[in-house]
């Protein structure tokens, strides 16, 4: 499991794991949650271009459908394919195998911490 002190974080409860130009981006454990039990991925084709704040995937539960906004502009590089076969992974695994899509971007805009993200939900 990655230590979720060290991730950014976007008020959409998107996590946000930069490693140089890379991207990778998941939905935490608290929208994991809210969702319920997640039955249905779609994400973004790699190659696509992804704006910041715009909607690049959907996720749906037995509760509702939840949208993957896109925390930074740039390019998918790749996408999870384990979670669309076994969607499940985003509610088990959340912040590991879990993950959604790697973006490739040229400029990381603020993001929030983990302390400022923990306030925002209220933990």
């Amino acid at each position: 499991m990655t230590d979720t002190s060290t991730l950014q974080y976007t008020a959409e409860h998107e996590w946000v794991l930069v490693e140089g130009s890379i991207a990778t981006v998941g939905i935490t454990a608290y929208a994991a949650e809210k969702l319920g039990d997640v039955v249905f991925v779609e994400l973004p084709e790699v190659g696509s271009t992804v704006a910041s704040g715009t909607v690049v995937g959907e996720i749906e539960s037995t509760k509702s459908v939840g949208e993957l906004f896109a925390p930074v502009n740039g390019t998918v590089t790749a996408t999870n394919d384990q979670v669309i076969d076994s969607p499940e992974l985003v509610n088990s695994d959340p912040f590991g195998e879990g993950w959604l899509i790697k973006v490739e971007f040229e400029v990381l805009p603020t993001l929030l911490t983990f302390a400022e993200y923990s306030a925002l939900i209220g933990e």
